[in-house]
This record gives structure tokens, C-alpha cells and sequence, in this order.
């Protein structure tokens, strides 16, 4: 269940900033909070499901989030934008969830084919029933950690190298190195993957936007 609906049903404000919500709310307005909650959820879920790939853990990471956020907002510099400073909280909580997971060696394993064996293209892929969206996503889960969250914000997510190099904490010619790394990684990984005979225009999909677009 969305948290928005929990604390109340009513639409935000599009017209009061964020900065004056999150005075608000620490002035004690909860109604002023929700805004907040409303204008961000769907996104901030999105971009966990991105990592999770579960949709009830991804709305419990997003409920732990906005609670999170709610506790800490005395600490937020209101001089700056909000939203990047929620996504660095929901986007490092996540991480941390995946590296304890990983740790406790409860990682699944997509399929029983190496990743490193291409695909015959004259033999049935027991992986056909998966649509390209989940192939993209289970290779891109090859990638190490400080690539892989570069990949997804900016090419899955569309967040722009500033709004990134905040999330992550990074200078901006930091996140612009991974993401260069983060792609060529991809491409090496899916053509090890599904092999020469996947069309290439599926990975330039994902690979070939200009890192400048949205800035």
C-alpha cells in the first residue's frame, strides 16, 4: 500500500516548493509532509524497484525511506534541492539492504545457463518467456555496485549528472567517468550474455543516450 494513502487521500499543492513544505512539516503541519510523500512516492519506488526487482520490498524500502526522511528533516539544508537528498537516502538504504542480502549468500541465480556461454540461435533460449526489460535488468546486475547505480539513475531513471553526482554524493565529472565505464560494461556483458545474434539496437537503447540531454 502506498504510503500517501496512509497518511491521507487529499492531492498535493503543485504550487508551494518543497523547501516551504519541509518548513511545514517541521513547524509540525503532517499535512505539509504528505505533500511531500505524494509528489515523490511513485518515483522513488520506481527507482528502488529498479534494484530490487520486487515490488512488495520495493514499497516497504520506499515506506522506510519517507519515514527515514521524517526523522532526519531537522538535518536537511532547505538552501537545497530536496529531491536528490530522498533519493540518496532511498537509493543508499537499498544498497545497503542488497549488500547485507548478498552477504548472507541469498543472491538468486537467473538461470542455469553461464553467462559467459552465448546463446545457439538454433536451439530454443529457456530464458524466452522473459521480456527484454528483464534480460536488460538482470545483466545490468553484473555490474559492481558503484557503476551499476550510475547505469540506472541516469539511463534507466533519467536523473541528470547533477542530480546524480548529489544522490551518490559524487563530483560530476566522477559520475560521468562511471557512467562511460557503467555503459561499456553493459555492452561487453550482453553480447557475453545472449551472444553476437541479439540485436545490437537493443543495447544501444539503453547505452547510447548523451549524458547531456536533460542538463
Amino acid at each position: 500500500m502506498p504510503i500517501s494513502t496512509i497518511v491521507d487521500e487529499t492531492a498535493p499543492s503543485p504550487a508551494i516548493s518543497d523547501a516551504r513544505l519541509v518548513e511545514e512539516t517541521r513547524s509540525g503541519d503532517n499535512d505539509a509532509f504528505r505533500q511531500l510523500v505524494v509528489r515523490y512516492e511513485k518515483r522513488l519506488y520506481r527507482v528502488i524497484y529498479r534494484f530490487v526487482r520486487d515490488d512488495s520490498l520495493a514499497e516497504d524500502l520506499a515506506q522506510e525511506t519517507f519515514l527515514r526522511v521524517y526523522e532526519n528533516l531537522d538535518q536537511f539544508d532547505v538552501s537545497r534541492r530536496f529531491g536528490p537528498w530522498l533519493f540518496r537516502i532511498g537509493v543508499n538504504l537499498t544498497l545497503d539492504y542488497l549488500r547485507k542480502k548478498k552477504r548472507r549468500g541469498r543472491m538468486s541465480v537467473f538461470s542455469e545457463i553461464s553467462p559467459d556461454q552465448p546463446l545457439n540461435p538454433g536451439t530454443a533460449d529457456p530464458r524466452e518467456r522473459y521480456d527484454i526489460s528483464e534480460e536488460v535488468s538482470r545483466v545490468i546486475q553484473e555490474i559492481p555496485e558503484k557503476y551499476r547505480t550510475i547505469l540506472v539513475l541516469r539511463d534507466l531513471e533519467h536523473f541528470s549528472t547533477a542530480e546524480i553526482a548529489a544522490i551518490v554524493n559524487r563530483k560530476e565529472a566522477t559520475v560521468r567517468w562511471r557512467l562511460a565505464e557503467a555503459r561499456n560494461r553493459f555492452k561487453t556483458l550482453w553480447t557475453r550474455r545472449l551472444g553476437e545474434h541479439q540485436p545490437q539496437s537493443d543495447v544501444a537503447g539503453l547505452t547510447e543516450q548523451s549524458d547531456d540531454q536533460d542538463e
